[in-house]
């Protein structure tokens, strides 16, 4: 199987935490020194919720405006730790997760980053938008080496010397004649979920169109299959 990478593999293992009770002004300062948009609230490994730049901000908007607020905006607006204004419970994301999981949940939830639990919901790594996109730093060769070895060969079984696989910004270019038009259809789709590709070029030819062929079953095919089911 090609390789999946998952949230483990990219993540921030050294990740800025606070506790509960850290003041309002200590959340601020480490969100500026660290150069971090979110702070996990710990009580000793297990995350109890997400101080954000988000949360913090409401303190600002109750200063004019604070009748917009909801109530529970209202409340973390007047908070003075980072018990009292971190979003709780915090969305995690466990450590085997894959990457297009941990994509979707930061687009679902419009947020920028998401601490990482083990098995055990310990807090073992944060990881940010950025962090996913590490993927399209691949080099070309090493695309190449996964779809040539782990795709074509282990997974498909197919003969390299007959195909052309080419990688340049990402971008793969696929050439070569197979058996049928599905199997060149099934190989242009695997070698597009392999982490860091950008996209597919393919101009794989086939010797068979079996896209529209029908297997044909004998009359009593259905007949014998209920009778096998009820005996």
């Amino acid at each position: 199987m090609a390789m999946a990478w998952t949230v483990g593999d990219v993540m921030t293992k050294e990740v800025v935490t606070v506790g509960p009770e850290t003041d309002f002004k200590a959340c601020v300062d480490l969100l500026r020194t660290k150069g971090v948009s979110a702070l996990p609230v710990v009580e000793g490994d297990y995350v109890l919720g997400i101080v954000s730049e988000h949360d913090l901000l409401l303190k600002e908007e109750d200063r004019g405006a604070g009748n917009h607020l909801r109530r529970r905006e209202l409340n973390q607006a007047r908070g003075r730790t980072a018990g009292d204004v971190m979003h709780s419970p915090a969305l995690c994301v466990g450590l085997g997760a894959s990457m297009a999981e941990a994509a979707r949940l930061m687009h679902k939830r419009a947020v920028k980053r998401l601490p990482v639990v083990d098995a055990r919901g310990r807090l073992v790594g944060i990881v940010s938008r950025s962090d996913l996109l590490k993927i399209y730093l691949r080099s070309d060769e090493s695309i190449r080496r996964e779809i040539c070895v782990e795709v074509l060969e282990k997974e498909m079984w197919i003969d390299n010397s007959g195909m052309e696989v080419e990688v340049k910004d990402g971008i793969v270019a696929l050439s070569g004649e197979l058996e049928t038009k599905s199997l060149a259809d099934l190989v242009t789709r695997l070698v597009g979920s392999v982490e860091g590709v950008v996209g597919v070029d393919s101009r794989l030819t086939f010797r068979l169109d079996d896209t529209h062929i029908k297997a044909e079953l004998p009359p009593n095919a259905l007949q014998m299959s209920a009778s096998e089911r009820q005996a």
